[in-house]
């Protein structure tokens, strides 16, 4: 297996105005994470809007709350997948306001010939980054802050 450093944030290149987004030849763009945290925000802050009533969105795990929390806040079971039920290991967290995310380097994981890699990148090294925590979760002003600091955790865990 061959692992070459992500081209990096800086060569990344929006047009406004065609409202494009170019990228390396070679190279991939995932936002999925983020854009998952950024659509939990947004349609926590539309249906409060909307209907005035407390609201919890949950998008695979990010989690963004507005409105008036349940007294002790949203009970949050924290595991180290989001697919797991309410019987497994973990801990419940109070959520009252912004949002909660979980990096984890248990869930999405896959083969490289004999290596069993986890899908979070250090992007100087275009290698897995390394496994110091396996899980990291945060809660944050919005669910978006808490997504990015989460994985910049499980990434810089070893600097």
């Amino acid at each position: 297996m061959q692992i070459v450093p992500a081209a990096g944030w800086q060569r990344v290149r929006l047009d406004r105005a065609r409202r494009t987004v170019r990228i390396p030849a070679g190279s991939e763009l995932d936002l999925g994470a983020t854009a998952k945290a950024l659509a939990a925000d947004r349609c926590a802050l539309r249906v409060h809007a909307a209907t005035g009533s407390a609201t919890l969105v949950n998008l695979g795990g990010d989690i963004a709350v507005a409105g008036p929390a349940p007294e002790g806040g949203w009970p949050i079971l924290v595991t180290d997948d989001h697919r797991n039920d309410a019987s497994a290991p973990g801990q419940t967290v109070g959520l009252a306001m912004g949002g909660l995310a979980t990096s984890s380097t248990t869930g999405r994981r896959g083969r490289a010939g004999d290596d069993d890699l986890h899908h979070i990148v250090n992007p100087p090294t275009g290698a897995p980054a390394a496994e110091v925590w396996r899980t990291v979760s945060l809660v944050a002003r919005t669910c978006v802050e808490a997504n990015t600091v989460a994985t910049a955790a499980i990434v810089k865990a070893d600097r």
